[in-house]
């Protein structure tokens, strides 16, 4: 709910600055529930205030199919299965999950942050991690410090987020942007950060925060972010962060994948 609130707030403030423009976020609520169900979600819509106008109910079918026609950019599920089925046709999407306490959220600006390998970049770097250890990983980076990493599976939507953020920035707008993203990565800025910011200027992308942490727990400084949503690829910080209030959702993607389910 508050992040849907969030997207309607920029919407707003878009329709302000370009009342003429329909470039604007675009909610889909997608369900397999058959479209009898339909009254009592409109019902729900309703009560909270919220404005979705565009529903696919496809009666016990998986939705996944329709997202490519709806040129979704983002695909949000707390149905693990799904948003793994969307991951393998190439569609930005995660699982979401709750924060286990309550706390307040900016309501006029969209906060969303990001995790850095294997979900704004490929995981390349994470494999040289899990299976040669951490020195070589550093000394992998010092190498390739100027060859900028492959994309990841949500890219493409911070890059969305971008674009929007740059129409604000055409009016003058730059410190009341109703948009603001953060990168929080367990990276070190000073052995392994130097190629992460590299790649997204070769990109042409700007983040508004970039906090390396070095390994310690990103729970802590989501609390003083309080981000509507936090991707990451790895459950252990997805846990950590909603044990401290924050709504988090995983990313089914690269390596560390493979390590959590044997685990």
């Amino acid at each position: 709910i508050f992040i849907l609130q969030a997207l309607e707030h920029v919407n707003a403030r878009l329709l302000e600055l370009y009342p003429d423009d329909e470039e604007r976020f675009d909610i889909v609520l997608m369900t397999n529930n058959h479209a009898q169900v339909g009254v009592r979600l409109i019902n729900s819509i309703n009560h909270y205030g919220l404005t979705i106008e565009r529903f696919c109910m496809t009666g016990g079918q998986s939705p996944i199919g329709y997202l490519t026609a709806y040129l979704t950019n983002l695909y949000l599920s707390a149905d693990s299965e799904k948003v793994q089925e969307a991951i393998e046709a190439g569609i930005a999407s995660a699982t979401m999950f709750t924060a286990n306490k309550d706390v307040s959220y900016s309501d006029t600006q969209l906060r969303v942050a990001f995790d850095g390998d294997a979900v704004i970049f490929s995981d390349e770097s994470e494999q040289i991690v899990k299976e040669q250890g951490l020195d070589r990983f550093f000394e992998h980076e010092q190498l390739n410090e100027n060859k900028p990493l492959a994309q990841g599976p949500l890219k493409g939507f911070l890059e969305d987020l971008g674009k929007i953020q740059k129409k604000f920035y055409a009016k003058n707008e730059r410190l009341n942007c109703p948009i603001r993203t953060y990168l929080v990565t367990a990276r070190s800025a000073a052995s392994s950060g130097a190629r992460v910011l590299k790649t997204l200027r070769s990109w042409g992308l700007e983040i508004d925060e970039a906090l390396f942490l070095a390994g310690a727990p990103k729970g802590p400084i989501l609390v003083k972010i309080r981000p509507h949503i936090f991707f990451d690829d790895q459950m252990f910080h997805i846990e950590g962060a909603q044990k401290l209030g924050t709504i988090a959702a995983h990313v089914p993607y690269g390596i560390g994948q493979k390590y959590h389910k044997s685990s």
